[in-house]
């Protein structure tokens, strides 16, 4: 892998928005080089429920990149045998005012091919599922749900295999091109991609600065195999006041402001529900958002509580016994839901900053590779 110190293209960051541009480059026929600082990815593209999510996302040009960056997963799974666990999303509604909102949105551009379900049509795909208060289900076909922790090295060796050189554990600390300093010896490339994820420090600091961006702390669970096969992801009317695409709808003040006054510690917890299963069967569930600067590591149990409890609201079952407990983390900021710029010639910086890395990835990539190098639609088709 360091033989060669020569590139088209340097990309920093190898999480899976850094392999986004990797990829897309390197089919385009550049020669490419991914220059991580750890022996693996290890933030948040692994941390996640390898989710590819387009219902929901902020309407316009976020929903426009999610569709197109599902697309393009889609393609990668089938070229590098990624497995996908699930397609689809199942968001249950628990009230009136949760129905009017998926109802409102059901009415809008972004609920193409999506569908209401009744809430016996809910269970009779879901092996029963759903509480005493059910009403109905939003169904969406959509979403893919890859196994983040495995899929992300997968792809990257799979980039590697393919001519990809990978410098792992090796850090950047300037890269005006043609000529990268590395904490290996210099690199050479004729372009830059910056993905530092949630990195504020090392590579342009006083720019990152200027965007005010804090992090994100997530509780995130592994339960067992609980018995019963999903169909597709789950999710509940908690994601009505949270994701965008549903919560800009004015339909959806009144299910907050009832949400908020019957399940208050919840929203004190940043808590809403997304469950995804695997191929062994056991769930990912979360999750809990934190914000700061510099989350502290300490997880208020009541976050776990939170979460837990509301997969018994929606589900209507006890949740099954807790395997695994971590945290996740993301780069958010309050006015965008990413941020593109370049900082000198040859260089541009790219994070999401919405905890949307797996969902808009390469929408963002091609955007940004079309800009940077000039390549064209057709050749990142």
């Amino acid at each position: 892998m360091m033989g060669s110190r020569a590139f088209d293209l340097a990309v920093i960051g190898g999480g899976v928005l850094g392999l986004a541009h990797a990829y897309l480059a390197a089919r385009a026929g550049l020669r490419v080089a991914v220059i991580e600082r750890d022996a693996r990815a290890n933030g948040a593209s692994i941390r996640n429920f390898g989710f590819i999510t387009v219902t929901g996302q902020a309407r316009g040009d976020s929903w426009r990149l999610a569709r197109r960056t599902r697309d393009v997963w889609a393609r990668v799974a089938a070229e590098a045998a990624l497995p996908i666990e699930h397609h689809g999303l199942y968001l249950t509604a628990r009230s009136p005012e949760a129905m009017a909102v998926i109802e409102a949105f059901l009415a809008t551009e972004m609920g193409e091919g999506c569908a209401l379900l009744s809430a016996g049509g809910f269970r009779g795909l879901t092996d029963g599922l759903g509480g005493s208060d059910l009403q109905g289900a939003l169904y969406s076909p959509h979403e893919l749900r890859l196994e983040s922790r495995t899929v992300i090295p997968a792809l990257a060796a799979w980039l590697a295999a393919a001519g990809v050189a990978f410098f792992n554990e090796t850090v950047a600390f300037e890269t005006t091109p043609p000529r990268l300093r590395t904490s290996r010896g210099p690199i050479e490339a004729a372009a830059v991609v910056v993905c530092p994820g949630e990195d504020f420090v090392t590579l342009y600091p006083d720019l990152i600065a200027r965007h005010g961006l804090r992090k994100c702390r997530l509780s995130m669970l592994k339960l067992t195999d609980p018995g019963f096969r999903l169909p597709g992801a789950l999710m509940s009317d908690l994601g009505l006041t949270r994701y965008r695409g549903y919560a800009d709808l004015p339909e959806a003040r009144r299910l907050e402001a009832k949400l908020r006054a019957e399940q208050p510690s919840h929203f004190e917890n940043g808590v809403h529900l997304i469950v995804a299963q695997g191929a062994d069967g056991g769930l990912i569930v979360g999750d809990s958002h934190h914000y700061d600067r510099l989350p502290a590591p300490f997880a208020p149990a009541a976050a776990e509580r939170d979460i837990l409890d509301e997969f018994a609201r929606a589900t209507g079952r006890d949740a099954p016994p807790v395997l695994e407990r971590w945290a996740g983390v993301y780069t958010v900021a309050d006015d965008r839901t990413y941020l593109i710029e370049a900082p000198e010639p040859g260089v541009r910086l790219v994070m999401v900053t919405s905890g949307t890395g797996a969902s808009t990835s390469f929408g963002l990539a091609e955007r940004v590779l079309g800009e940077l190098l000039g390549l064209k639609a057709e050749a990142l088709a």
